[in-house]
């Protein structure tokens, strides 16, 4: 009977990816160790796994520490086919006991009412300490509580680097959208995207979670002069949203890509006297997004709006961040990788969220 194994994971930028694996071993010898389909089936994954060495060299480190087999790989995604040969057993993600993975193991789940979130509590601080709301895309939608954390890169992330704060992550009701779905998402007009909805980052949903923020500051935990909010693609449109809902909440916000609708955009060009951060690439897959992005903030700063800021990255910008650069990639596919600007956003590039956390009410 095979001996079950445990995962070590961590959410790099490209998501949740294995780090190492450990198993009982009661021998003290090396064994011998390989791995194959480390490694997803799409054009992007296979060209990073043979640009950075991951297909020849897929196990980094093998050894034996008392009782247990470690062994270390180059990361790759969670969910690729992978198989693990040690001594010829072979291993596969269905042979997974445990799945560690770091900072997510440090958020607590939670339910109030309808919400369901983690959250991240600073340990070893006293005092009030400042909130940062994370808001996810609409890939991390549902009701397991715990895709919004392990889905994209964000909230991991921001514990790690600001470890004062909380960070709080609700996961939105609904579903992953279908890739039918997603096309009829991308192929729709301006005019024609507004959506009446009690799925994702609805203002009903948006309310309650902003009452669980304000129960944490009356009982002393928040610095109710320190609340943020965060979000990418779906989430950057609740982001917008919730600024609109609580106004009187929230110190400042950054969205990255916000979804742009009729709606958004209203919102947006009429928070005269908020701080807001917009974070954009150049042009992604939602191709009009760029013109309300940029008419809604230049709109703020005609209004005298000093705290509004708009960034949109350039293609080098975004390729020092491993996006887009495979040369001669079909535009769609690019402008599809191009959607992750969030990763050189959280990763504080310009000084975004240096601005963001510097903000008070």
């Amino acid at each position: 009977m095979k001996e079950q194994l445990e995962i070590f994971t961590r959410i790099n930028s490209n998501g949740q990816e294995i780090m190492k694996f450990t198993l009982p071993w009661a021998s003290g010898e090396i064994p011998q160790v390989t791995i194959k389909n480390n490694f997803l089936d799409t054009t992007i994954d296979c060209f990073l796994a043979a640009q950075t060495g991951r297909l020849s060299n897929g196990i980094t480190d093998v050894s034996v520490k008392g009782k247990t087999l470690e062994v270390e790989c180059s990361a790759f995604a969670i969910n690729a086919p992978y198989v693990l040969s040690i001594n010829g057993t072979e291993y596969t993600g269905a042979d997974v006991k445990t799945i560690h993975t770091e900072w997510v193991d440090l958020f607590e789940a939670h339910e109030s009412g309808e919400v369901m979130y983690r959250l991240y509590s600073p340990a070893g601080v006293q005092g009030k300490r400042p909130l940062i709301l994370f808001l996810h895309g609409g890939g991390e939608s549902g009701f397991d509580n715990i895709r919004q954390l392990t889905g994209c890169f964000g909230p991991a992330y921001l514990a790690e680097t600001y470890r004062d704060c909380y960070v709080m992550a609700p996961q939105a009701p609904g579903h992953v959208p279908t890739e039918d779905e997603l096309k009829t998402f991308l192929a729709q007009t301006y005019a024609a995207s507004d959506q009446s909805t009690e799925e994702g980052w609805c203002r009903r949903y948006l309310s309650q979670v902003c009452d669980i923020i304000r129960e944490m500051i009356a009982d002393g935990r928040v610095d109710g002069d320190r609340v943020y909010v965060t979000g990418l693609s779906m989430g950057g449109a609740g982001t917008i949203r919730a600024m609109n809902i609580a106004s009187d909440l929230f110190a400042a916000a950054v969205p990255c890509c916000p979804s742009m609708t009729p709606e958004t955009f209203r919102i947006l060009s009429n928070m005269t006297h908020q701080k807001v951060w917009v974070a954009a690439s150049y042009i992604d897959h939602t191709l009009y997004r760029h013109k309300y992005l940029v008419d809604a903030v230049m709109k703020l700063k005609d209004d005298g709006n000093a705290d509004a800021h708009l960034t949109l990255y350039s293609p080098e910008e975004l390729q020092a961040y491993g996006i887009g650069i495979i040369e001669d990639m079909p535009l769609k596919a690019l402008f599809g990788w191009n959607h992750m600007c969030w990763v050189p956003t959280y990763h504080n590039e310009h000084g975004i969220m240096s601005w963001l956390l510097n903000q008070h009410k």
